[in-house]
């Protein structure tokens, strides 16, 4: 249970490693997947974690393995946390930076296209929101965390 089969540097190593193959993946899958998972995303998610395990671990399956390879992953979330906090650059790498995807009642749709978001999830947004019209809108930003964040337009003479 407490007999380490693999070093400890390789086991952070690794842990790395995954980390960052799979903040890379997901930062380039967009910020709509971040803030709104589907049953089928949470589905791969699980499936990834499964998958991932032994990448991180190797042939030890060890309690201080184990340990060792989540204290790295904390660590690193929270060292990517603190250079994003710092740097206003790689807060942009690490975060991204919202998309705005309607502008003065005007849908963007190359933004739309770039962020895979159909016209039925903007206009759903919207709804939920309270509007029922695109006219309506100010402007509409997808967030880095994925959430849609709209602005009504102001009315005349108000």
């Amino acid at each position: 249970m407490f007999d380490l089969s693999t070093g400890v540097g390789e086991l952070m190593l690794r842990a790395a490693i995954v980390y960052a193959f799979l903040f890379t993946l997901f930062r380039l899958a967009g910020h709509k997947h971040v803030g709104e998972l589907s049953p089928f995303d949470l589905v791969v998610l699980l499936i990834v974690s499964e998958t991932v395990n032994g990448s991180l671990i190797g042939d030890d399956h060890s309690l201080i393995g184990g340990l060792i390879s989540a204290a790295t992953l904390i660590g690193l979330v929270q060292l990517v946390g603190y250079l994003a906090w710092r740097s206003k650059t790689a807060e942009r790498v690490i975060d991204g930076v919202p998309t705005i995807l309607v502008r003065h009642g005007h849908v963007d749709k190359e933004a739309m296209a770039k962020e895979q978001i159909t016209l039925s999830e903007l206009l759903e947004a919207l709804r939920r929101e309270g509007h029922s019209s695109l006219g309506q809108i100010r402007f509409a930003v997808l967030e880095n965390n994925g959430t849609i964040t709209v602005a009504e337009r102001k009315q005349d003479g108000a």
